[in-house]
């Protein structure tokens, strides 16, 4: 299984590599948010507020909307080719994911460094942690995306997926702390896992790290992470039955 994932892993790297310009505009909205909203906001807050809830916005867009792979291979008629290779079915899924993490990791870099000519003050060994919460939390939600994908009308997908990310993205208090916010919708905005990742990414990159916000934010990244891999293996290996 592992020679299959990383033959699946490397084709789909190689396509996204080709497509470079697709992979730069992937971060273009949270990098227009960085440098027209970020001066605004740090006279308020600071950058290592801010750019944790701009990565979070990357990641929900990006790892979030790979089921737009599923959906195009399912019309070209690829899914169906793959079910005849003897590839594990498994394989076939983590793979994806694999890249796509890579992907998002990528975007997370040049987010980053943007952030840091800014004025982004993160220490290393919280960057470090970051990146790696950051890609537990983007292989979960990208198989779940490929689940999503898989079972809904191929035409409803992308409007109902980009119509989601919105409200996920605003509720993890990714502009404004969610402390700030009427109670009901912080208490609204703890049902989403990522409003605890942001939290967690907010004390890394203050330098916090043994905290119980961290404990939690890791919980709740590694949990969400392996609902989204078995919800996905089950709904791949039933497409591909």
């Amino acid at each position: 299984m592992l020679r299959d994932t990383w033959v699946i892993f490397r084709h789909d790297l190689d396509v996204t590599l080709r497509a470079k310009v697709a992979l730069v505009f992937g971060v273009i909205q949270p990098m227009l948010f960085l440098v027209l909203f970020g001066p605004i906001f740090t006279a308020i807050g600071t950058w290592e507020t801010l750019v944790p809830g701009l990565i979070v916005q990357l990641g929900l867009m990006s790892t979030g909307m790979a089921g737009f792979g599923v959906v195009f291979d399912k019309r070209t008629g690829v899914l169906e080719r793959m079910r005849v290779t003897p590839a594990s079915r498994l394989a076939l899924l983590l793979g994806r994911v694999l890249n796509n993490v890579v992907t998002l990791a990528a975007q997370t870099a040049l987010l980053v460094l943007a952030a840091f000519a800014l004025g982004l003050r993160a220490p290393a060994p919280g960057l470090a942690a970051g990146f790696a919460l950051v890609a537990v939390v983007g292989a979960g939600l990208a198989a779940l995306s490929y689940a999503i994908a898989l079972t809904m009308n191929e035409q409803l997908f992308p409007p109902v997926m980009s119509t989601a990310v919105v409200p996920l993205v605003l509720l993890s208090g990714a502009f404004l702390p969610m402390s700030m916010a009427p109670g009901w919708l912080d208490a609204l905005s703890r049902i989403s896992p990522f409003t605890y990742v942001l939290e967690a990414l907010r004390e890394l990159f203050h330098g916090r790290y043994l905290t119980g916000t961290v404990a939690a934010g890791v919980a709740v990244a590694v949990l969400f992470a392996a609902a989204g891999l078995a919800i996905g293996t089950r709904v791949y290996n039933r497409e591909h039955a």
